[in-house]
């Protein structure tokens, strides 16, 4: 199943197509639709997890990071089954 991401790229709303058999997550799917080069946040990212007790280490790494490459508000679009026919 497809699945949609929305997303704000420097105060810019956006919306792209987001499948888990092309993109580990939807980060990295948002990242790839503007450009941004990842390599260097996913070898301090793995070390992060490598060195940290639990995840909110991670995940505070993660906001702060997409944050400062000018993202805002990135989330999984939920489809409504009442309006698909």
């Amino acid at each position: 199943m497809a699945r949609r991401i929305t997303y704000k790229y420097n105060n810019q709303a956006k919306e792209i197509n987001f499948a888990y058999d092309v993109y580990h997550d939807m980060y990295e799917a948002v990242a790839a639709e503007e450009g941004i080069d990842l390599k260097q946040y996913l070898a301090m990212e793995q070390q992060i997890a490598m060195t940290s007790k639990g995840s909110a280490a991670v995940r505070d790494f993660r906001a702060k990071e997409f944050t400062r490459f000018g993202f805002s508000d990135i989330y999984f679009v939920k489809d409504d089954p009442d309006t698909e026919q």
